[in-house]
């Protein structure tokens, strides 16, 4: 089976799934869940349906880590707390066609949109080259990508835990260098994933794919969804955005 075909249906077959689990339960949430799930899917899908070589299979390995932890933290975090407000807004403008909507609204977009951002994976599979100095860079890359964006969220977790962060603004740790370490982690990831599939034989024009991942994590779904009202709702934030880097670490700004 071609390697994109092959990937497409476990990337569309993962969400059309869990899009059937979330209308009993009207939560269509899920989908984020399953988000990266679906990249994980795609990896062993395109690696069973190629030529499975050494890059492949270590890809698929790197996916999986990255895949399994994001999608872990979310259910830890998410399940048993209804569905997100991004979605309910969703529902209440369409409460009678939403559940035929969302699958391809939500769960099949998330879908499309894994699977042009995994294309580098998917090319990799195609590819009978063997694993390079370059992507031995990538792998390093891929390791601290997930470092800073499994502490960032531990960082925020432990935050929201303690009573007397109530109302106040997540500033310490990576939060005091960027306001979304665990986007800006996401972003080194893919572009690592890259470099590791381009250093084992992939097509160099699959830099489509962290790219695509890198304008939603900043511009679209990520950091300016996010803050789109986030100051009206916390007050200090304003302060934290003025002082504080929203993608790349930076040293923050000097109170003036």
């Amino acid at each position: 089976m071609n390697v994109f075909l092959a990937g497409a249906i476990a990337a569309f077959g993962v969400m059309v799934v869990t899009w059937l689990i979330s209308l009993p339960v009207r939560d269509a949430s899920l989908a984020d869940i399953a988000w990266g799930l679906v990249f994980v899917a795609v990896a062993w899908a395109v690696y069973a349906a190629g030529e499975r070589n050494d890059g492949s299979l270590l890809v698929a390995i790197l996916v999986s880590i990255w895949g399994l932890r994001l999608s872990g933290y979310l259910a830890w975090r998410n399940l048993g707390h209804g569905e997100d407000r991004r979605y309910q807004a969703m529902r209440a403008k369409r409460p009678a066609t939403f559940w035929i909507w969302s699958l391809f609204g939500v769960f099949c977009l998330q879908a499309a949109i894994g699977w042009v951002v995994s294309l580098p994976v998917q090319s990799l599979a195609a590819q009978l080259d063997d694993v390079s100095i370059l992507s031995w860079v990538g792998v390093a890359g891929f390791v601290i990508g997930i470092g800073f964006e499994a502490t960032g969220d531990a960082q925020l977790a432990a935050f929201k835990r303690d009573p007397s962060s109530k109302g106040k603004v997540m500033d310490r740790g990576l939060w005091r260098y960027t306001r979304h370490p665990n986007y800006f982690g996401d972003a080194v990831v893919w572009w690592s994933l890259w470099l590791v599939a381009v250093g084992a034989g992939a097509a160099w024009w699959t830099f489509v794919g962290p790219a695509l991942m890198t304008l939603f994590l900043v511009r679209v779904s990520g950091a300016a969804l996010l803050e789109s009202d986030i100051a009206e709702r916390r007050p200090g934030y304003a302060d934290y955005i003025r002082r504080t880097s929203s993608f790349v670490p930076l040293p923050p700004k000097k109170e003036s």
